[in-house]
């Protein structure tokens, strides 16, 4: 495969049936880099008309988010950087998961695991940063700064993203933003959906590395189990 056009840590599940549903209800499988068909889910009219964004990225959750390679990084090295840093952290167990209204679109989130998420999302975020190239101005505008606490804006400066250490929240998005008077009846339709396949207990076990090609399509390049 090509050079990316940016790269990303995230977590996706191993091979089985929850990374199956959730690859198909998005309508993308980022293991083959495939595109899917979308089931029929009673209770939602149109599924591809209500995952466009987060069908472009793949079933995931956010670690590091997308960025470009710094002057002089290649993708060995950020490969070599991430299985340095899977080698060195351990597996964050959680409870389980629920599916939850985020700001008007729906994700799921994990239970009973805040502290150690926390901890190792801080840890790959200050591990990776010297890969980042810094943010365009362009960038930082897609960000909407003026939206941004205090707090936001200087972790957006020295990072590269507004959502790390204390304001980050690991979640695995499902839709887009919904219209509030959808956003219950998609809620109920899509917890009947998942429910026989929501891992008990939910265990972050990997680091996943990703890709952005050309057309803006993210891929899972490299999974790094957590060994540490």
């Amino acid at each position: 495969m090509d050079q990316m056009n940016r790269y990303a840590v995230y977590y996706a599940p191993r091979p089985g049936q929850f990374a199956d549903l959730t690859s198909q209800w998005l309508g993308w499988d980022a293991a083959k880099g495939q595109a899917l068909a979308q089931p029929l889910v009673p209770g939602i009219a149109d599924a591809a008309g209500i995952t466009v964004d987060p069908r472009r990225y793949g079933f995931h959750g956010t670690i590091r988010a997308p960025f470009r390679l710094a002057e002089g990084v290649d993708e060995a090295e950020v490969r070599s950087n991430v299985a340095e840093l899977a080698a060195s952290l351990a597996p964050v167990i959680c409870k389980g998961l629920v599916l939850e209204n985020l700001h008007g679109f729906l994700a799921l989130t994990p239970q009973g695991c805040e502290a150690a998420l926390l901890e190792l999302a801080a840890q790959v975020v200050e591990g990776t940063n010297a890969l980042r190239a810094p943010l365009t101005g362009a960038e930082i505008a897609r960000r909407r700064p003026e939206s941004l606490s205090p707090r936001q804006r200087d972790l957006l400066d020295r990072w590269g993203y507004p959502f790390v250490m204390e304001e980050f929240r690991f979640h695995l998005t499902l839709t887009d933003g919904l219209p509030i008077a959808d956003a219950g009846p998609v809620a109920e339709a899509l917890q009947a959906h998942f429910a026989p396949v929501l891992p008990q207990p939910f265990v972050i076990e990997d680091l996943c590395l990703f890709g952005e090609d050309t057309a803006g399509r993210f891929h899972l390049l490299h999974r790094y189990a957590l060994t540490g």
